[in-house]
């Protein structure tokens, strides 16, 4: 059986990417060095942020190629953390807008990957 438990990005900075995430997530930065960085994303799973042009065996996409999502408790819980990645000059790719799984908002990281934060619909 499969157990997930890391995400991996691929970036054109590990270490500015480690400080973003970092700062977004109020988590820290468990290893570092300049072609490769990581911090836990939740007690089971870590973010791992590569530098691209050392990616083995390379890969064909571009930083910036990826999407990763985080859920919070309700949609006040949402519009806060959009308002904060507004005032952190995070680029919004989409404005809180109701969808079928949820309000949802899209910001983007340094490299361009987009970060979804959801507050799930009740059924």
């Amino acid at each position: 059986m499969l157990n997930f438990d890391f995400v991996l990005l691929h970036v054109a900075d590990p270490l500015a990417s480690a400080g973003f995430y970092s700062g977004l997530l109020g988590k820290p930065v468990v290893e570092s060095n300049p072609g490769f960085a990581m911090l836990p994303l939740s007690e089971q799973v870590m973010l791992g942020l590569w530098l691209a042009d050392e990616v083995a065996p390379g890969a064909p996409g571009k930083p910036g190629a990826s999407e990763i999502s985080f859920n919070v408790a309700d949609v006040p819980a949402l519009e806060k953390c959009h308002s904060d990645c507004m005032e952190k000059g995070m680029p919004i790719l989409v404005d809180p807008v109701e969808m079928p799984f949820g309000h949802t908002f899209v910001a983007a990281d340094p490299d361009g990957h987009r970060i979804r934060v959801v507050a799930r619909a009740r059924a």
